[in-house]
């Protein structure tokens, strides 16, 4: 999970805020892809910009949830805003390890049912299609998950050991998903899902 880059508490993005950090920033702390909020009476510029980022990282993780429902697999909800409800406030400011290694909980945890084997999966949604090692957290502990990376148009995916052999995702890198022979994933529901992907994120 990621870290708030000012209190170290939970933040849904990397190098980003938590959300009582958010609430507090400057203008010029906030990094987010961000659109512009009509002119309303309702949130203000920077809660709009949190619930928008958190919306769009949601969509991506069931996105990829229903994927791999679809293809048969047991899919549970692992991250530690599912795992251990209202933890979240009380790690705000712990820095020790045990702390660490509960916010960098991968999202989820996918079990195919034909061969029993198991998989960490991190996914993260990206509209500019790349994801890199730095945008990982530094010493992330489960060496063996994989990224699903999200984007307007493709779903690609890495190990997070092939990250720190320096492989990248990127708009015309060739990791798609479909092409992991780990998870046997059908290649033509994989396309659909980018077509969900592509209505949903075209705006974005």
């Amino acid at each position: 999970m990621a870290k708030c880059i000012k209190c170290g508490g939970v933040s849904k993005f990397e190098g980003g805020l938590c959300y009582s950090c958010f609430k507090n920033a400057k203008p010029d702390e906030i990094k987010s892809d961000v659109i512009e909020k009509p002119a309303t009476d309702g949130l203000s510029d920077k809660d709009y910009s949190y619930r928008y980022g958190m919306i769009k990282g949601r969509i991506a993780e069931t996105l990829v949830q229903e994927l791999f429902l679809s293809l048969d697999y047991f899919v549970f909800r692992y991250g530690m805003e599912n795992t251990i409800p209202g933890i979240m406030e009380l790690l705000k400011g712990v820095r020790s390890d045990v702390a660490q290694e509960i916010r960098r909980m991968p999202d989820f945890v996918v079990q195919n049912r034909g061969t029993g084997e198991v998989f960490f999966i991190e996914v993260k949604f990206r509209a500019s299609g790349e994801f890199r090692l730095k945008d990982l957290p530094k010493d992330y502990p489960y060496k063996n998950a994989y990224i699903i990376l999200v984007s307007k148009k493709h779903i690609k995916c890495l190990s997070v050991t092939e990250l720190e052999a320096g492989q990248e995702i990127t708009p015309t890198s060739k990791n798609y998903l479909g092409n992991r022979k780990e998870f046997e994933l059908d290649k033509k529901v994989i396309i659909d899902f980018c077509d969900f992907a592509i209505k949903f994120f075209e705006n974005v």
